[in-house]
């Protein structure tokens, strides 16, 4: 009898353990897939009407682009951390949907990466890309023949006077009086890739100050037109990193590349791929037409 019960005993005790085996591969499976594979974010503001509205629940496609590989354990204190990337099966191309990293979590003054903190945009610039806005319309290389982002929101502010506008919103970066770049009349910017060598002079020192920054590791001085590694001034500059810029569906409402500056390739997560659940943020109900919507 005793041997009985210690059979059953063994064998409830086997089933645990293959229980508990089997349940931690596949905990440890779905979280390789979620940081490594595939994520999903519940969209909370309006900044990419019409495409993405409030409530949306967004599937991205991190190996798109590439895995991203890091110290997730430092990630998360907030420490910063060294990104490889795994080689992936398309590049960013213009107009793409893409989740990354907010490039200013804490603050406006430098670039760092918040796990926790996301932007979903569509890219207006890659790398060696031109960029300008001209009365409200985005402009690649000088080619006025193609569009980028949402036309019709760029028509509508094209007819929009700075007046008109709320507060806050018309002017952007660099923050320069003397520059004035605003939502209507931007650039030209150049969009560095990795390899990139450029002259500091007064323009690109102002433009390129915070990504230079990010790319170092610490602050810099601008001062008298010239930018200063401590005592060192630097009149050029070789980039080791690719820049995006990034904009909103809803140009009047999006905080984006043109009030923050340009998005360094570490921070990219991965491709919005589609819908797959949409809730009114208010009611809870199921926007049923949304569900499995692929985004364009």
């Amino acid at each position: 009898m005793k041997s009985e019960q210690r059979k059953v005993i063994k064998r409830i005790g086997n089933i645990g353990l293959n229980i508990f085996y089997y349940s931690s591969i596949l905990v440890f499976g779905f979280i390789l897939l979620r940081v490594f594979v595939f994520g999903s974010y519940r969209i909370p503001t309006d900044s990419m009407e019409p495409t993405i509205i409030p409530g949306d629940y967004v599937l991205v496609n991190k190996l798109a682009y590439g895995a991203r590989l890091f110290d997730l354990f430092d990630a998360v204190e907030g420490k910063k951390v060294n990104i490889r990337r795994a080689p992936g099966y398309t590049r960013v191309k213009n107009n793409d949907v893409v989740v990354f990293h907010i490039p200013h979590p804490n603050t406006w003054d430098k670039i760092e990466m918040n796990m926790s903190k996301y932007f979903i945009k569509r890219c207006i610039g890659v790398p060696g890309d031109t960029l300008r806005i001209i009365n409200g319309f985005y402009v690649i290389n000088a080619d006025t023949g193609k569009r980028y982002g949402n036309i019709g929101a760029e028509r509508q502010l094209s007819r929009t006077t700075k007046e008109q506008l709320p507060e806050g919103v018309f002017h952007t970066f660099p923050w320069d009086s003397t520059l004035n770049w605003n939502i209507k009349d931007f650039g030209p910017l150049y969009i560095p890739r990795k390899g990139d060598k450029i002259v500091l002079e007064r323009t690109n020192s102002l433009l390129y100050k915070k990504i230079i920054e990010w790319e170092k590791g610490y602050p810099l001085t601008l001062s008298k037109d010239t930018l200063w590694d401590n005592e060192t001034p630097l009149p050029s500059y070789i980039f080791s990193h690719n820049y995006y810029f990034m904009g909103g569906d809803k140009v009047e409402n999006s905080q984006d590349s043109r009030y923050w500056g340009l998005l360094p390739d570490d921070l990219i997560v991965g491709k919005a791929a589609f819908i797959w659940k949409s809730k009114e943020p208010y009611s809870g109900k199921i926007r049923w037409k949304r569900i499995l919507k692929k985004i364009e």
